[in-house]
């Protein structure tokens, strides 16, 4: 015997597909991580060729040192050893995804003061630069301005050539840079007092950063 629907019972609406989702499911996050991480600049700095004496001859293995950055203030460094070369890459730009460090920047293009930075026998002076005058640094610091997104820095290193020094002092240096918002907010006075007192016009720009 068939059974009668009643009036009172709501009506079903269409069987939802098995692969029907909403929008913005678990994936979506992790989507988005992926196209910022795409985003990054990656720069070679230095490979060393590592050779261990065993039994039988030598084996030879790899040491990359990389440096990566976003463009907007963002950079970090890493290294990585492997039998290959393009796998000690992976790993140390892996690395320096992971240990990135956000640098406050003078209207996008400078640092905000001279600041020096020092690791071992590496010592570096990193002076802020107007407009037009580019990047003056030579080796692994070039590479970290370029990745970072300087646009005008005039750097020395007075200590020793020894890339990795040098990036370590370097970062030293970054990690000590400050912004004219976190002085005032420190010393409990506005930005404008601070800015003015560095010898420029006192810019939108720079009371934002």
């Amino acid at each position: 015997m068939a059974q009668v629907p009643n009036e009172n019972t709501p009506a079903k609406g269409p069987a939802k597909e098995r692969g029907d989702r909403r929008p913005g499911g678990r994936g979506r996050g992790r989507d988005e991580k992926r196209a910022s991480e795409d985003d990054l600049i990656d720069k070679l700095v230095h490979i060393n060729r590592v050779a261990k004496v065993v039994k039988g001859g030598r084996r030879f293995s790899f040491a990359a040192l990389v440096v990566a950055g976003d463009g907007s203030g963002r950079v970090g460094f890493g290294t990585g050893k492997a039998r290959e070369v393009p796998e000690a890459i992976r790993k140390a730009t892996e690395q320096a995804k992971r240990e990135m460090i956000h640098v406050p920047m003078r209207d996008g293009r400078t640092l905000h003061h001279d600041v020096e930075g020092r690791f071992g026998a590496g010592h570096v002076v990193l002076r802020s630069a107007p407009a037009g005058t580019g990047i003056i640094a030579g080796g692994p610091m070039r590479a970290i301005f370029e990745a970072m997104g300087v646009h005008d820095v005039v750097t020395k290193s007075i200590g020793t050539s020894n890339p990795h020094n040098m990036i370590k002092a370097t970062f030293n240096a970054l990690s000590n840079s400050t912004s004219p918002r976190s002085v005032a907010a420190r010393r409990g006075k506005k930005v404008s007092e601070i800015v003015s007192r560095r010898g420029g016009p006192s810019t939108p720009a720079a009371a934002k950063e």
